[in-house]
């Protein structure tokens, strides 16, 4: 059984609900989002500089 851990709860994946499941889904598109705009940003700067 996969777990997710939020705010030092622990919550079973497989009892979510389906909006519950959409908004994590949703959610680990935006952070991994941020993670590439912040790769892109440190990139773009690196050129910058250069």
């Amino acid at each position: 059984m996969p777990n997710i851990t939020i705010d030092n709860i622990t919550y079973d994946l497989d009892t979510l609900s389906d909006e519950a499941r959409a908004q994590l889904t949703s959610l680990q598109f935006v952070d991994s989002e941020l993670a590439r705009l912040t790769n892109q940003t440190a990139v773009l700067q690196t050129a910058r500089m250069a």
